[in-house]
C-alpha cells in the first residue's frame, strides 16, 4: 500500500510540473540554455496589464499540446515590461504581446507574431519554426 501511495504522489507531482510551460529564469539564461541544447527559442514580450497578454497566458500557454511541444522542443522565455525584465532593444515592440522565434544565438528567425494567437494556430506556427530550424542545422 505504501508503494502505491508513493507512486501516486510522484505521478501527481510529475503531472503538475508537466502542466505548465517551463519558462527560463531570464533572457540571458534562456539563450545560454538554447545554445547548450541547440533548440529554437520562443521569446514573448508581455505585460501583466495587457488584455491580450493575459488571454495568451490563460488560453494558449495553458493548452496541453502547446505546453508539451514547447517543453520538448523549445527554450521558452517571457519578459514582462511592467516588471522591468531585460529585453534586447532589437526585440522591443510598441505593442504586446510580441511573440518572437529566435535562433539559439538570439537572432530572430522571423518578424514577431503580435497579439493573442489561439492554441491551434500557435501549434501550426511551432511546426513551421521547428521545420525551418531543423533545415538550418543540416
Amino acid at each position: 500500500m505504501r508503494k502505491i501511495f508513493i507512486y501516486f504522489i510522484i505521478s501527481a507531482t510529475v503531472a503538475i510540473f508537466a502542466s505548465e510551460v517551463k519558462w527560463a529564469k531570464d533572457y540571458n539564461s534562456g539563450i545560454n540554455d538554447a545554445q547548450k541544447v541547440i533548440k529554437p527559442v520562443l521569446f514573448v514580450s508581455s505585460r501583466h496589464s495587457c488584455k491580450y497578454c493575459v488571454i495568451l497566458d490563460e488560453t494558449t500557454f495553458k493548452d496541453k499540446k502547446v505546453i508539451e511541444e514547447l517543453n520538448k522542443n523549445f527554450i521558452s522565455i517571457i519578459s514582462y515590461s511592467d516588471e522591468n525584465d531585460y529585453m534586447p532593444q532589437e526585440l522591443w515592440q510598441p505593442g504586446t504581446p510580441a511573440i518572437w522565434f529566435l535562433k539559439p544565438n538570439g537572432l530572430p528567425m522571423y518578424q514577431p507574431l503580435m497579439g493573442a494567437v489561439d492554441a491551434e494556430n500557435f501549434l501550426k506556427a511551432l511546426v513551421i519554426v521547428k521545420e525551418e530550424f531543423n533545415k538550418g542545422k543540416k
